[in-house]
């Protein structure tokens, strides 16, 4: 079978009788036993997607199917889909069920979609590679010795590798924009806001948010203008209106900025920074405008980013104690020792250390020094963030300063695989949409991608804009 890179070609596959929706679902099942040493789905529901492609099968020769029908789409391991597992890839949850589906998920099934499984993914949301999982690292399809970039990961292999055809993830400081980039593919983090956030497993609760991985923009379009909108479960979810994504054009000179600094970054990949300037030329030759700018916080975005995301999983993930669901040890003596010892069996590593960061930022004599001061920085890049677009349309950046790195190159250095986020933290601290396109390969055939940046809740031109440079 040929391979489909969007929902239009199957469609008018569909309707030109050359396929068949439960030929698709097969091919991508086929795919997904056959690239299992790739480890991207923790589990596939193989059963359901073949029912479900036949009975919207039928619904697309009756004419009534809904906007999605046709997509086959995989979820990252943190996103409540009913009766189904979801662990957020940790082992403190293994074999926990969750008892609701997301609202993503219940906007996703009411229009059609077919959800095939469940994707890998770095432990709580917490990592750059997709080596924290407990289930193990998920490889890269485009070189096996690579990682698929974290935290979903399994989410954008499972996209890259064809076994499916889009994927949901989750950004809290780039975790969907650089395993895009990694793997070749459209990363999209829309405004914090404009998604629900109700069913997603919280790591940072005012930086999550769910957004699409996919081959091309235009799916990207179709999932956000199905899956955005306010909600009443979500109470920071916004009540603007969500407007039309797919049918949305960008006309006219548009002014476009580049941060000078993540061009000069200390440590960027030479043929990184090449394919960026190559970039700048292609949107020049378009007949935008772009201008080179100075942002003063740069250095300052890791230390907030971690500061503050830290004290808020502390505070989120004190929920996970052995008490109500997911694990608990056998050998607990004690109430104390019950919590304590079920703690430290079900977290890994880097959600222990990032635990422990953000207890240690909100406790006392520390919370003024830290976090309070974090907070106050967020606060200075959110302004100069909104004056710049004041000036400019759009940002770009480098998704990230290099490529897929081999897998263990920077597990043992914690600050290392921080700064694998330096570029895209920047959107998640100020709340703006921000897309991840790819832009071509390197010397040795690994993917490169382009970051574009929008004003708060212009998602759709956002999108539009990067349709027309992909």
């Amino acid at each position: 079978m040929k391979s489909y890179h969007s929902l239009s070609e199957i469609r008018n596959d569909i309707s030109s009788g050359a396929l068949t929706l439960p030929q698709l679902v097969e091919f991508y099942l086929h795919n997904i036993e056959s690239k299992k040493d790739l480890n991207a789905l923790l589990e596939v529901f193989s059963d359901e997607a073949i029912e479900s492609a036949k009975r919207i099968q039928d619904k697309l020769q009756q004419g009534n199917a809904g906007k999605l029908a046709g997509m086959v789409l995989t979820i990252k391991d943190n996103i409540c889909y009913k009766n189904h597992k979801v662990s957020a890839s940790s082992k403190i949850l293994k074999g926990f069920e969750s008892i609701y589906s997301s609202t993503v998920v219940e906007r996703l099934l009411t229009e059609d979609a077919i959800i095939i499984g469940r994707a890998n993914c770095d432990e709580f949301a917490m990592g750059a590679s997709n080596e924290t999982s407990a289930y193990g690292p998920v490889l890269n399809a485009a070189d096996k010795r690579r990682v698929s970039g974290g935290s979903s990961g399994g989410a954008a292999v499972s996209v890259q590798a064809e076994m499916c055809l889009a994927s949901l993830g989750s950004d809290t400081g780039g975790s969907i924009r650089q395993p895009a980039s990694f793997c070749g593919l459209v990363g999209y983090k829309p405004t914090y806001g404009r998604v629900s956030r109700w069913g997603l497993i919280a790591y940072a609760s005012s930086f999550d948010i769910i957004g699409p991985i996919t081959h091309s923009v235009s799916d990207a379009q179709l999932i956000m203008e199905v899956i955005a909108g306010e909600d009443e479960n979500d109470s920071t979810s916004s009540a603007k209106p969500v407007g039309d994504y797919v049918s949305k054009e960008i006309s006219g000179k548009k002014k476009f900025a580049y941060i000078q600094e993540t061009f000069d970054a200390e440590g960027i990949d030479p043929e990184v920074k090449a394919r960026a300037f190559e970039f700048l030329e292609k949107v020049k030759s378009l007949g935008h405008e772009v201008e080179a700018i100075s942002f003063p916080y740069l250095n300052y975005m890791i230390p907030v980013y971690y500061t503050l995301t830290t004290a808020e999983a502390s505070s989120n993930l004190s929920r996970f104690a052995g008490m109500h669901y997911g694990h608990r040890t056998p050998d607990a003596k004690d109430l104390d020792s019950l919590i304590k010892k079920s703690r430290s069996e079900g977290f890994g590593a880097e959600v222990k250390r990032r635990i422990m960061l953000g207890t240690f930022v909100l406790s006392s004599g520390y919370y003024d020094a830290y976090y309070s001061k974090a907070q106050k920085v967020r606060r200075l890049v959110q302004n100069k963030t909104e004056e710049l677009f004041k000036d400019y349309d759009f940002i770009i950046s480098p998704t990230s300063p290099s490529v897929a790195f081999e897998v263990g190159a920077k597990a043992s250095n914690p600050l290392a695989m921080y700064l694998a986020d330096i570029f895209t933290v920047h959107a998640n601290i100020a709340g703006n949409p921000a897309v991840s396109i790819p832009f071509g390969n390197n010397s040795e055939n690994l993917p490169i991608g382009m970051q574009l940046m929008g004003r708060r809740f212009e998602d759709a031109d956002l999108l539009a804009i990067s349709k027309s440079l992909s």
